[in-house]
C-alpha cells in the first residue's frame, strides 16, 4: 500500500530527477554530499520525495543525449523561495559498488559520463558508491512548500517541516518494464562466467 503523505526528501540534480520522471533511468549513484552526517552517504530512508537541485550541474558531466535536458531544467528553475515536489520514490534495493569494472557495466543505465562515474567511485575511495534502484511515482498534483535555510547545503537528505500530501501516486514506468530493467541492471553486475 502506498502512503498518502511524506516528510522526507532526497536532493538530486534536477536533470537526474527529470531522467527518473521520464523513466530514462531507475537508478542513482551516490557517494554523499560535503555536509553529510558521518561524512558519507547512507540510504537512510526507504521512501522519499525527489527534491530537484540546480547547484553543481554541468553539461560536461552528462552523456551527450542528456545535455539538452540540463539546459531545459535550468530554464525551468523555480522560484528559490519554494520547492516544488512532483515525484516520490520507493527504494527497491541498494547495491554497493567498489570496483571500476562494475561502474563501467552499469553505464547504459545512467546519464553520467563514464569518466565522471569513475571519478565519483574514486572520491573517498574507502567508501563504496551506492547504486540505488528506485521505483518512481508521479504525484497527483505538484506540491509546493516554502524553502527553509536548513534545507540548503550539500547534503542528501532533508527532513521537511511538515509532511507533503501525495494524493494518488502513478508509477512512471509499468511494473513489468520496471522489473525487466532491474533484472538488466543486476545482470550487468553479475560476475562473468570463467
Amino acid at each position: 500500500m502506498l502512503p498518502s503523505a511524506c516528510g522526507v526528501a532526497l536532493k538530486e540534480w534536477a536533470v537526474f530527477v527529470t531522467a527518473l520522471e521520464q523513466g530514462s533511468q531507475i537508478l542513482l549513484l551516490r557517494k554523499g554530499g560535503i555536509r553529510e552526517e558521518g561524512k558519507d552517504f547512507r540510504p537512510l530512508y526507504q521512501e522519499f520525495l525527489l527534491y530537484p537541485t540546480y547547484e553543481h550541474q554541468s553539461e560536461d558531466l552528462l552523456k551527450e543525449p542528456y545535455r539538452k535536458g540540463l539546459g531545459s531544467s535550468l530554464d525551468l528553475r523555480p522560484n528559490p523561495e519554494h520547492i516544488t515536489f512532483t515525484h516520490w520514490a520507493k527504494l527497491e534495493e541498494v547495491i554497493e559498488l567498489s570496483e571500476e569494472d562494475a561502474v563501467t557495466r552499469v553505464s547504459p543505465y545512467h546519464i553520467w559520463t563514464d569518466d565522471y562515474a569513475r571519478k565519483r567511485l574514486h572520491w573517498k575511495p574507502r567508501n563504496p558508491l551506492s547504486l540505488m534502484l528506485l521505483r518512481v511515482y508521479r504525484l497527483a498534483d505538484p506540491q509546493e512548500v516554502a524553502y527553509l535555510p536548513r534545507y540548503g547545503g550539500c547534503k542528501s537528505w532533508v527532513q521537511l517541516e511538515s509532511e507533503v500530501p501525495l494524493g494518488h501516486l502513478t508509477p512512471v514506468m509499468p511494473e513489468q518494464e520496471f522489473r525487466a530493467t532491474v533484472a538488466n541492471v543486476k545482470d550487468a553486475l553479475a560476475p562473468s562466467p570463467v
